[in-house]
């Protein structure tokens, strides 16, 4: 019996009792390819020596001090690090602990902003539809995930959604990808015309889609379109690239393949690569500005923000991925982030029906086969549809990426053959 409320609690999870480089052992002894990273987290793989040994120097010095009082030189470090290597305009970063954490900070310091700037009408944050941005009340609020939202709806903060791009269901037959693309930007324009752009503070968009549609990238020009049109109302562009970011689609930052630098941008899981828990806030310099020209404070804090032990783990990931050139190439889609989207009939793109669950038969199958991906229901709309998002640890070599297919092809034909 547990005292652990787990995510499930009708189900009976293996103990994981080790791990080396992109293999994971439960306490029986039994290997599992961690072909997800977890959830897109752990990029240098599990027990890199060089992470462990970062962690243990730091340990040794200083375990933790609250930054009420004071700063650390680990901090600083990865801080000037992640500066260093931002996108144009980037001066600043905020350190939370998570992605959540990231997307809360990014939505209270944009709103501070334009209080501080003299325009506390503005109140509206605008998203989209099947995104996810986290689980806390503000980022549950803004993501466009139906079936997480519905019984919290009468917590949860006013949005407004606009549509994804989702060019395997949503663009028309006769739509080229650049009209899609920019019917998507003009649907954008026209929601905050509706709402005012003066009462707009912010767009929040994933640069890569990730667990809700499965690794969906944006169609070409939109992510230009976007800043745009948020420049020309003067609303705040939020890219949230906590699973798409710090390497995943074969750049450090996903928005550097779109050519556009954000406002304000969420980063974690890969950030520190699963060695402890941080995420990070970077900000251009005028928020920053607008922070300590005004107000000098940004009124939002939590006891754990610069951990010194996830600091000195998140710099010694960033050090070992360019140390070894970690990023990858010329790999189709968007580096080792990659997504299969699961149809009852390729040519009318219908999805399993939803009761059949078949995202969560494939995982219980892959895993039966010594094999973690990382499912996901209600692609299609919100209830319906099923898809596999994988992301292995970018150590991986092509033989290990050879037996993920066999294993990940297996466990889908299993698991539909039971919905027959």
């Amino acid at each position: 019996m547990t005292h652990i409320l787990h995510r499930q609690t009708g189900h009976s999870y293996p103990i994981a009792a080790g791990g080396e480089g992109i293999t994971i052992r439960d306490a029986a002894g039994k290997e599992y390819i961690d072909a997800s990273s977890g959830a897109a987290v752990s990029c240098l793989g599990h027990s890199h020596p060089d992470v462990l040994a970062a962690m243990r120097e730091q340990l040794d010095r200083l375990a933790y001090a609250h930054t009420s009082f004071f700063t650390t030189e680990v901090a600083e470090a990865l801080a000037d690090d992640l500066v260093a290597h931002a996108p144009p305009g980037v001066g600043h970063v905020f350190f939370v602990s998570g992605g959540s954490e990231a997307i809360e900070a990014a939505l209270k310091l944009a709103r501070q902003y334009f209080v501080e700037r003299g325009e506390p009408q503005r109140r509206y944050i605008i998203a989209r539809r099947q995104s996810y941005h986290g689980i806390t009340l503000g980022a549950l609020a803004i993501g466009g995930r139906e079936w997480q939202r519905t019984q919290f709806a009468p917590l949860l903060i006013e949005t407004h959604h606009v549509s994804p791009v989702y060019e395997y269901r949503e663009r028309r037959a006769d739509e080229s990808v650049q009209a899609y693309g920019e019917r998507l930007a003009q649907e954008l324009e026209s929601k905050i015309e509706g709402l005012g752009g003066e009462n707009v503070i912010a767009f929040v968009v994933e640069t890569v889609v990730g667990a809700t549609l499965g690794a969906v990238p944006p169609v070409p020009g939109y992510f230009q379109r976007v800043r745009d049109i948020c420049d020309r109302h003067g609303v705040l562009l939020i890219l949230d690239e906590v699973m798409c970011g710090m390497g995943r689609t074969g750049t450090l930052h996903a928005c550097e393949q779109e050519g556009v630098s954000p406002d304000l941008m969420a980063l974690a899981k890969g950030l520190g690569g699963g060695y402890a828990p941080i995420g990070a806030l970077v900000m251009q310099e005028k928020i920053f500005d607008a922070i300590a020209d005004g107000s000098g404070a940004f009124q939002h804090s939590h006891t754990y923000m610069g951990h010194p032990l996830a600091c000195a783990a998140a710099l010694a990931v960033q050090r070992v991925m360019r140390r070894d050139n970690l990023l990858v190439g010329d790999v189709r889609g968007r580096g080792l982030f990659q997504g299969i989207e699961l149809v009852a009939d390729r040519g009318s793109k219908e999805p399993f029906d939803s009761k059949l669950r078949l995202h969560a038969r494939v995982k219980r199958e892959a895993m039966a086969r010594g094999l973690l991906v990382y499912p996901m229901g209600g692609s299609a709309d919100g209830v319906r549809g099923d898809h596999v998002l994988i992301a292995p640890p970018f150590i991986i070599d092509g033989a290990a990426i050879d037996t993920i297919v066999e294993r990940l092809g297996e466990a889908i034909d299993a698991a539909t053959a039971q919905t027959q």
